[in-house]
């Protein structure tokens, strides 16, 4: 099966490509897009994979589901978890994260695009990769866990000294696919408003982030 996907990542994944599994995903996510509104778009589905090559994944930040409204008649889903176009307003997670950065590393940010991140080595991955349109949740338990369970398990095997950001049950519900031996970890409560307060706020993980990764000979990133 021929996926359009960025060379390091297409070649890492191929065999999962072949897999009954992803060949059921694909037809899925085709006939749903065929006839119902989906998000994001389709040339965006593996942006994060996309615009940050595997060679160069220093840190990963796991969400679940894309964004599942629009705004302006646009969808909030751009490819990355918890990122929303440039001049959107902000999500209320995403407004809890930008105040966490600003606490942490007195950094202010107030545009919600993302893309700097992903272009620096920071994996911002969605578990579900599409999602149809204001019905959260609607592609999960359809294959594309699988997949990024894979993704998770790829950058454990082939990088070193990766950091790992798990926000909320979910994506702490990933560590087993990681080694804890020779990455780093970073649990918190999401940062939903519904519980950031239960210790996401005052958890430092740029800073954190950025102390490991200078610890390890590699950039920090410029958050």
């Amino acid at each position: 099966m021929d996926v359009v996907l960025e060379n390091s990542w297409k070649e890492a994944l191929r065999d999962e490509f072949q897999k009954e599994y992803f060949k059921n995903l694909t037809e899925f996510i085709k006939d749903e897009y065929t006839k119902t509104t989906v998000y994001p778009l389709p040339k965006n589905i593996f942006r994060s994979l996309d615009e940050c090559p595997i060679r160069d994944v220093a840190v990963v930040i796991l969400g679940q589901d894309p964004y599942h409204s629009d705004v302006y008649g646009k969808p909030q889903a751009q490819g990355f978890s918890f990122s929303v176009p440039s001049n959107f307003p902000l999500p209320p997670s995403l407004r809890n994260i930008y105040k966490e950065l600003k606490d942490d590393l007195k950094v202010t940010r107030t545009d919600g695009d993302l893309s700097d991140w992903a272009t620096q080595g920071v994996l911002l991955l969605n578990a579900t990769l599409t999602v149809r349109a204001h019905q959260a949740g609607s592609h999960q338990k359809k294959g594309w866990e699988q997949f990024t369970d894979k993704i998770i398990q790829t950058i454990s095997e082939k990088n070193e000294h990766v950091v790992f950001i798990l926000w909320g049950s979910y994506a702490r519900s990933k560590k087993p696919l990681i080694n804890q031996s020779k990455h780093c970890i970073l649990e918190a409560p999401h940062p939903s408003p519904l519980s950031a307060h239960r210790g996401f706020f005052g958890s430092k993980p740029f800073s954190k982030t950025n102390d490991y990764l200078k610890k390890q000979g590699k950039k920090p990133i410029r958050w």
